[in-house]
């Protein structure tokens, strides 16, 4: 009674969201919900069946100087698949200047999630750094940056395309096609290299993680990708402990894989060294790694 029925109306619009907030990523697309249920029942498959390990390697991985060198000249020189799927070794490959990281958001992917992204990806450049000697760091700079690392899920694949043609002008649309719209089976990639008259000094980089992932499956991915955009491009069933094996034995980083990125960049190397050259060289630094008289 005695109400203005206009003021009840008027009273039942939502405030409108403040300007200066960021806008609230949309909910998930379909594909996107599905996706993020098939990785992370794969992710609970794995751990379930005792693969993704975060350990490191224990004392049933043993390896010793012979087997980082085989191990190293299969994963730093040769390339997985060549003309008529077979395997090609080519040159060594590694960054020459340093590194700048920077994380790379698509609009799916909520704040929340930025912070854990930016937080895991500064602590792993710093442990690259350690264990290179090679100067790798984070940015938050477009221009300052030089290895993009881009977070995305499948609503995104307008401003992953985007990106990575403004990163890469060159890149053929089949392979921009790759970074837009990966297979299922494609759990995250990378591409990087130098220019075409130096390839082997690599100079820019782009890796693409998946929003869909799962926490462990996501940093899995981080420290895969970004160590082979630093020049591990290849992986090998006998390298074990190791990330660079297709098996999904281990998830992160092992004890063998930080001594592969100490051969990579040890002065003694040079960007653009055959495997032939590389290999009485790489032989010497692996032993004095492990210690072990030739």
């Amino acid at each position: 009674m005695g109400c203005d029925p206009l003021a009840q109306r008027t009273s039942l619009v939502p405030p409108t969201r403040p300007a200066n907030l960021a806008p609230q990523p949309k909910p998930p697309s379909a594909e996107s919900q599905r996706l993020a249920r098939y990785y992370g029942a794969l992710q609970q498959d794995l751990l379930t069946r005792g693969l993704l390990r975060t350990d490191g390697g224990g004392p049933e991985t043993p390896y010793d100087a012979d087997d980082l060198r085989r191990n190293f000249e299969q994963i730093a020189f040769y390339d997985e698949y060549g003309s008529g799927n077979l395997r090609t070794s080519g040159a060594l490959g590694r960054w020459d200047g340093p590194v700048r990281l920077r994380a790379d958001f698509g609009p799916s992917v909520s704040a929340e999630q930025q912070q854990k992204d930016r937080s895991t990806l500064e602590a792993y450049a710093a442990r690259l750094a350690r264990i290179t000697g090679h100067p790798i760091s984070t940015t938050t700079s477009r221009a300052r940056a030089n290895f993009n690392v881009i977070f995305a899920g499948a609503d995104d694949s307008a401003y992953v395309a985007g990106r990575v043609r403004e990163i890469l002008p060159s890149i053929s649309d089949a392979d921009l096609q790759v970074f837009s719209n990966p297979p299922q089976s494609y759990y995250c990639l990378v591409r990087a290299g130098g220019l075409q008259a130096d390839p082997s000094s690599y100079m820019r980089g782009v890796a693409l993680i998946r929003a869909e992932h799962p926490d462990l499956a996501r940093r899995s991915c981080i420290h895969e990708e970004i160590a082979q955009g630093l020049g591990l491009r290849n992986d090998s069933p006998h390298a074990r402990p190791s990330i660079f094996n297709d098996d999904d034995e281990f998830a992160l980083l092992t004890s063998q894989d930080e001594k592969l990125l100490q051969i990579l960049y040890d002065p003694r190397l040079r960007p653009g060294m055959s495997a032939e050259e590389a290999r009485p060289i790489v032989q010497t630094i692996a032993y004095d790694i492990m210690g072990e008289p030739q």
